[in-house]
């Protein structure tokens, strides 16, 4: 593999700066202190080279020598194998990492998108469709809150990628004051994004599409 770059665009609204999820990569570079490089792509325009690397025309994507990954899970999957600092090297701390990054991805990042969507448009709404997604995700935060109430970190006793990226999803539940309830969850959530990496990663993309203002 050769050279990493991190492909983003060149420009978003306000509303949802700090939370696209090329920040996730960037955080997890800074992590494991791997040199990198950023990229834009329109976000205007999406071309068939956009497609061509992200078939649904969205970002991040990271490209390693000849290698090309899409969708944010996959690309921190990819670093940790480059870094212990992101994944331990033994058998049974690679494997609880990776059931935490997939639970993240799945059973606690399923029910946030929509709730926070809802919020992020002005939208709660009083729907019986609203209703489930408040219930889904209230029964999900209630088995993380039992989770984190017991330990710093989810696994091996020290932050690893799954930290990054369970955090990263609670965290636009937190933006619009989810955790209220979950004193764990929300205590979680203030010390990995306290770490001086992903405050580098945060300014580094606020301050990438404001340049472009």
């Amino acid at each position: 593999m050769g050279d990493l770059t991190l492909t983003t665009y060149d420009w978003v609204p306000e509303p949802p700066r700090g939370f696209v999820r090329d920040l996730r990569v960037r955080w997890a570079l800074e992590e494991a202190e791997l040199a990198y490089r950023v990229e834009s792509t329109p976000f205007r325009d999406r071309g068939p080279d956009h497609f061509a690397a992200q078939p649904f025309g969205q970002v991040p994507w990271l490209t390693d020598g000849d290698l090309t990954i899409f969708e944010s899970g996959a690309i921190l999957l990819h670093l940790a194998e480059k870094s212990p600092a992101l994944m331990p090297t033994d058998p049974r701390g690679r494997a609880e990492v990776v059931e935490w990054v997939i639970a993240a991805l799945n059973s606690v990042d399923l029910p946030s998108q929509p709730w926070a969507l809802f919020r992020f448009m002005g939208y709660p709404g009083e729907s019986p469709e609203a209703k489930f997604v408040e219930d889904f995700l209230k029964a999900r935060l209630e088995r993380m809150e039992a989770v984190l109430a017991g330990r710093e970190w989810l696994v091996t006793g020290r932050f690893t990628v799954a930290d990054l990226l369970m955090a990263d999803v609670l965290r636009q539940v937190n933006r619009f004051d989810g955790l209220a309830d979950y004193p764990a969850c929300r205590a979680y959530v203030v010390r990995a994004t306290a770490r001086p990496a992903f405050i580098k990663a945060h300014t580094d993309q606020m301050a990438h599409f404001a340049a472009a203002d």
